[in-house]
C-alpha cells in the first residue's frame, strides 16, 4: 500500500512540475459533463427541426392519411 501512495505522490509531483492542474478530491469540474450533452441535444434538435420541421410535418400527414381502417 506504500509504494503505491507513493507512486501516486511521484506522479503528482511530475505532473505539477510539468505544469498540468491537479485536481483534489473536492474539484469536481465547472460544468458536469450531463449538462453539456443535454444543452447540445437540445440545441442539436432545435437545428434539426427548424431546418427539416416542414418536411417532417408533410411526411408525418402522408404517412397517417395512408392508414387504412377495417
Amino acid at each position: 500500500m506504500n509504494r503505491i501512495l507513493a507512486t501516486q505522490a511521484r506522479a503528482r509531483a511530475v505532473l505539477a512540475a510539468a505544469g498540468h492542474r491537479i485536481a483534489g478530491p473536492r474539484d469536481r469540474g465547472d460544468v458536469p459533463g450531463w449538462v453539456l450533452i443535454t444543452i447540445m441535444t437540445a440545441g442539436l434538435v432545435t437545428a434539426l427541426w427548424a431546418i427539416a420541421g416542414p418536411q417532417l410535418g408533410q411526411l408525418f400527414s402522408d404517412a397517417i392519411s395512408n392508414v387504412k381502417g377495417p
